[in-house]
């Protein structure tokens, strides 16, 4: 069967990436007003024919999470009324994936109550980049494919690493992401033991691993305040590492203080994504790695019903286990 034309969307939180993803791809971006009432109401109109078309969204859920995620969910809404044969939403950033259990007895799983409201608005596909908890892939009945930034950041800071290098989970949680990393960086692992006093503050309890005398590369899947980071640096070199401590993170979050928060505990470089629009301080500190060809690469393959094994992650890494 030959393929539905293809529509390309941008919604207003990264039009940048979906602008790069319509050059790897070779399309225009399709047109799209958004606009905001007064009251904070959106309003979304395609403006062109979309009827039998595959409908591709680009919009991460990055702040302000709210503003963005309805975005998503209005587009969405107006590509099925408008007869889009398959919708897809690129959501770079799956924001609330963090809120994916419940730790109180009268808590929301709200990670399960945004898959709900993705397929509820018909949105038939999602596609997703290094999600903070994988297992969120289980609250959807529709497929999820979720990307992984791993070896793209790794071939982006390659060159500037030297040979004793070692990789660093700073929590338990990212020991499967750090371990993917060592293994495409040819890397040993050290992993970060914390506690979470609040929800903006945790503190290094212990570290497993040797660092001493070793240039260390953190990874993580999210910086949002920049407070992991920078305990986990002022941790390493506490524990003897050398100075110049090197950031890998997909989610560039970097909310008000975070880069010199990271730079005040001695981070050197920081390599991240455009998975969200990061913010340019105007140093060195922060290099952006696109995953426009990454995003782009999917696209060709799933309209094609080729695999996505790779772009998701080896088995020996735990970062995408099916061959899809």
């Amino acid at each position: 069967m030959t393929p539905h034309e293809l529509t390309l969307l941008a919604g207003t939180a990264n039009p940048g990436l979906a602008s790069s993803i319509a050059r790897e791809l070779g399309v225009p971006l399709g047109a799209c007003v958004i606009e905001r009432f007064p009251d904070g109401e959106v309003h979304a109109c395609i403006e062109e024919s979309v009827r039998g078309r595959e409908v591709y969204v680009v919009q991460p859920t990055s702040p302000p999470v709210n503003d963005h995620l309805i975005e998503l969910l209005i587009i969405a809404d107006a590509a099925r009324r408008a007869s889009a044969a398959h919708i897809t939403a690129i959501v770079p950033y799956f924001g609330y994936a963090r809120a994916d259990k419940r730790s109180g007895c009268r808590e929301a799983i709200t990670a399960r109550m945004v898959a709900d409201l993705l397929q509820h608005t018909g949105i038939d596909h999602v596609i997703t980049l290094d999600l903070h908890t994988p297992q969120a892939e289980g609250f959807f009945r529709i497929p999820v494919d979720n990307l992984t930034a791993v070896a793209l950041l790794c071939g982006a800071i390659r060159d500037a690493l030297s040979d004793d290098l070692v990789v660093v989970a700073p929590d338990a949680g990212r020991v499967k992401m750090a371990t993917a990393y060592a293994q495409c960086l040819g890397a040993p692992l050290v992993v970060l033991h914390k506690r979470r006093e609040s929800g903006t503050h945790t503190v290094v309890t212990h570290l497993v691993g040797d660092v001493r005398d070793r240039s260390c590369v953190i990874v993580d899947d999210i910086i949002s305040t920049g407070g992991t980071i920078a305990e986990s640096a002022a941790a390493l070199l506490e524990a003897g590492a050398k100075p110049g401590v090197s950031v890998c993170a997909t989610h560039a979050l970097l909310l008000d203080g975070a880069i010199e928060r990271m730079r005040s505990a001695g981070v050197r470089a920081t390599f991240v994504t455009d998975s969200v629009p990061v913010r340019d301080d105007g140093t060195e500190l922060v290099h952006i790695v696109s995953a426009a060809a990454l995003f782009a690469t999917a696209i060709r393959r799933i309209r094609a019903d080729g695999s996505l094994r790779e772009l998701r992650g080896s088995r020996d890494s735990g970062l995408g286990t099916r061959d899809s």
